[in-house]
C-alpha cells in the first residue's frame, strides 16, 4: 500500500487556473502561486453577491482518539463523491500548522485517495499565510516592549501585558520566558511567553474578518495590556493596526487548490479547535458558497469543540446557516471509548462498542440542539468486523439518524457515494431552522453554564479565584457580552482527557478567562490545555527528508 505522500505525488493535477475557470473565476480573480496554487481576490464576493448561496454541509466527529477518525479525509471524500454525482461541490478546509506536522498529529490534507494537493506545499509553507500571521502578531509584541522602553506614555503595566509572542512550531521551552535581559539598552525586564501561531488572536481575526478594513479594525481592538491605573490598553493605542493589516494584505485572500480528483478546495486559516475556534476562515466559506452549489467544510476535533464553536462563533458572526452535519465515527475509536486497549482494537468486541457508542449518541444530541440534521459516516477500517459495523448502523437507525459506510481513504470519491446520497436526501427534504445555542448577551458564567450542561453533559462549572477575578475585570470594562470559546481537551466531553465515552456526574473547572476582543470572543481555559504544545519523544520530523532530486519523503 502506498503512503499518503506517494499517492499525492502520483496525482494528475490540473493547472490551478483550469480549476478556477470551472468555478467561473477569471484571470483577474486569482493570483497564481506557481502552477497548482492560487489566491482568490476578495472582489469575487462583490462580483457574485447576487448569486444564491450554495448549501452548507459541516463535517465533524466523535471525540477523537489515538486510533484516528479521518474527519478531513471524509470531508475531502464527500466533496469528491458529490462531484462524481454531477454536483457543483467545493471543499473548504483549514490550513495545517507546522507544529503538528513536525510533531505527532500530522497535517490536515486528508489521506489515502481523499487528499488535497499539492500535499507537500499545503502541509509546509503553502502560500505563507502562517508566516504573515506570525509577523503581524510579533510586530505588535515588539511595539509593546518598544513603547515601554521609549518612555511608556500609555503607562502600560509590564506585569499585566496579556498579549504574547507566537511561532508556528511546537516548542515547550518558550512557554514561559523572560525578555529584556542584558541591561538598560535591551528594554525592561519582564516575564513573557510564546503561543503557537494557530492560537494567536491574529489568526482568529483573520478567520472571522469580512474584508481587509474589518481585519484592520479588529486588529486595533486587540486588548494587549492594562495600565498602571488598571485601565485597558488596546492595539490601536499603539497605532500599529495599519502596519499589521499591511502584513496581512495577501494572507487574507483565500487559497484555492484541488483534490486528487480535481475537486476545487479552498484552504484558508487554521485555528486549533481545542485552544481556538477551530474553523477555516469566514471569507473562504462565504467565497465557496458563492462559487459552489454544495460546500463541504469541517470543524476541528469532536462536535463538542469544533462544531459548537463553528455554530456559536463562526455562524453567529457570518450569518451562516448549515443545513446538514456529518458526524464521523469509526469502530476503532468507539471501542477505545468503550475501554478497549489500543493494541486490542483489531479484535472484534461488540460489548465495548456498545459502551463507547454513547459518545456518538451524545454528539448526535448536540447537533440536534442547533436544529440541524445529522448523518453518521462510519469511516471503515480493514480490521472492522461486519458484526461491529452492523451494530453501529442498527444503533443509528434506532435513533432515527441516517448512517452511511464510507471508504474514501481506499476508494476516493467512489467510496463516499453512499454518504453523498444520504446528505443530498437530507438537503432536499429539510427546511433550514438553524439556531445558535445561547444569547451572547448573557453573563460569562451563564454562557459557560449553558455550554457545559448542554454540550458536555456536565453538572456545572467551577471557577478558580483567578478566573473569578478575570471575569469581574471583563465585566467592569464591558467586554463580557461576547460568544465563548472554550479551550478544553479534545479527547473527552469533560475537561479530563481520561474520561472517555459519555461521562456523567462531573463539573468542568475554568482556570483562566481572557478576551480576544479583536476576534470577538471570550476564551475560557480549562484543564491543562497548553497554548504552546511540545514535541513528542520521537517527532515526526525525524522521519522526514528531501532527496537530491527534490523529492520529499516521510511526510505522512
Amino acid at each position: 500500500m502506498k503512503s499518503d505522500i506517494e499517492i499525492a505525488q502520483s496525482a494528475k493535477m490540473e493547472p490551478i487556473y483550469k480549476v478556477a475557470e470551472r468555478l467561473g473565476l477569471t484571470d483577474e480573480d486569482i493570483d497564481l502561486y506557481g502552477k497548482y496554487k492560487c489566491k482568490i481576490s476578495l472582489d469575487v464576493l462583490k462580483k457574485k453577491q447576487d448569486r444564491k448561496d450554495g448549501k452548507l454541509i459541516l463535517v465533524t466527529a466523535i471525540n477523537p482518539t489515538a486510533a484516528g477518525e479521518g474527519k478531513s479525509t471524509v470531508t475531502v471524500g464527500l466533496g469528491q463523491a458529490l462531484c462524481r454525482m454531477g454536483k457543483n461541490a467545493v471543499i473548504a478546509l483549514r490550513e495545517p500548522s507546522l507544529g503538528p506536522v513536525f510533531g505527532v498529529k500530522g497535517g490536515a490534507a486528508g489521506g489515502g485517495y481523499a487528499q488535497v494537493v499539492p500535499m507537500e506545499d499545503i502541509n509546509l509553507h503553502f502560500t505563507g499565510d502562517m508566516h504573515a500571521i506570525t509577523a503581524a502578531n510579533n510586530l505588535l509584541s515588539a511595539a509593546v516592549d518598544n513603547h515601554i522602553h521609549q518612555g511608556n506614555a500609555l503607562k502600560i503595566d509590564s506585569r499585566r501585558i496579556i498579549f504574547r509572542r507566537v511561532m508556528d512550531m511546537n516548542d515547550r521551552a518558550l512557554r514561559n520566558i523572560v525578555v529584556g535581559m542584558g541591561g538598560k539598552v535591551n528594554g525592561f525586564l519582564r516575564e513573557d511567553g510564546f503561543m503557537i501561531t494557530v492560537a494567536s488572536e491574529v489568526m482568529a481575526i483573520l478567520c472571522l474578518s469580512k474584508d481587509l478594513m474589518d481585519l484592520k479594525e479588529r486588529m486595533g481592538n486587540i486588548l494587549i495590556a492594562y495600565n498602571l491605573d488598571g485601565k485597558p490598553v488596546f492595539c490601536k493605542d499603539l497605532k500599529v493596526q495599519g502596519a499589521m493589516a499591511l502584513l496581512m494584505k495577501d494572507a487574507i485572500k483565500p487559497n484555492l487548490v484541488q483534490t486528487l480528483e480535481n475537486t476545487p478546495a479552498i484552504i484558508h486559516g487554521g485555528p486549533f479547535a481545542n485552544i481556538a475556534h477551530g474553523c477555516n476562515s469566514l471569507l473562504a466559506t462565504k467565497t465557496a458558497l458563492k462559487l459552489g452549489d454544495y460546500v463541504v467544510t469541517e470543524a476541528g476535533f469532536g462536535a463538542d469543540l469544533g462544531a459548537e464553536k463553528f455554530f456559536d462563533i463562526k455562524c453567529r458572526y457570518g450569518e451562516l446557516k448549515p443545513e446538514c452535519v456529518v458526524i464521523v465515527a469509526t469502530v476503532r475509536a468507539l471501542k477505545l471509548h468503550g475501554g478497549v486497549l489500543k493494541n486490542e482494537l483489531s479484535i472484534p468486541n461488540v460489548d465495548a462498542l456498545a459502551k463507547g457508542i454513547e459518545n456518538l449518541e451524545k454528539q448526535i444530541e448536540n447537533i440536534k440542539k442547533y436544529n440541524v440534521t445529522p448523518v453518521v459516516a462510519i469511516n471503515r477500517f480493514i480490521t472492522d468486523s461486519e458484526e461491529e459495523l452492523k451494530f453501529i448502523e442498527d444503533y443509528c437507525n434506532k435513533l432515527g439518524v441516517e448512517v452511511a459506510l464510507t471508504e474514501v481513504w481506499a476508494k476516493g470519491g467512489e467510496g463516499g457515494l453512499a454518504l453523498g446520497e444520504k446528505v443530498l436526501k437530507i438537503l432536499e427534504n429539510k427546511e433550514n431552522n438553524f439556531k445558535v445555542l445561547y444569547d451572547e448577551k448573557l453573563s460569562i458564567k451563564e454562557k459557560l453554564g449553558v455550554i457545559a450542561r448542554e454540550i458536555y453533559g456536565a453538572d456545572g462549572v467551577n471557577f478558580t479565584k483567578d478566573a473569578e477575578k478575570q471575569i469581574k475585570e471583563l465585566e467592569a470594562i464591558e467586554l463580557d457580552k461576547l460568544p465563548i470559546c472554550v479551550a478544553k481537551t479534545q479527547y473527552s466531553l469533560s475537561d479530563n482527557q481520561s474520561l472517555l465515552g459519555r461521562p456523567k456526574g462531573f463539573n468542568i473547572t475554568v482556570r483562566e478567562v481572557r478576551v480576544s476582543n479583536g476576534a470577538g470572543f471570550i476564551v475560557a481555559l480549562t484543564g491543562d490545555i497548553m497554548v504552546m504544545p511540545g514535541l513528542p519523544k520521537v517527532p515526526a520530523a525525524e522521519r522526514m527528508d528531501i532527496l537530491e532530486d527534490g523529492t520529499i519523503v516521510g511526510l505522512f
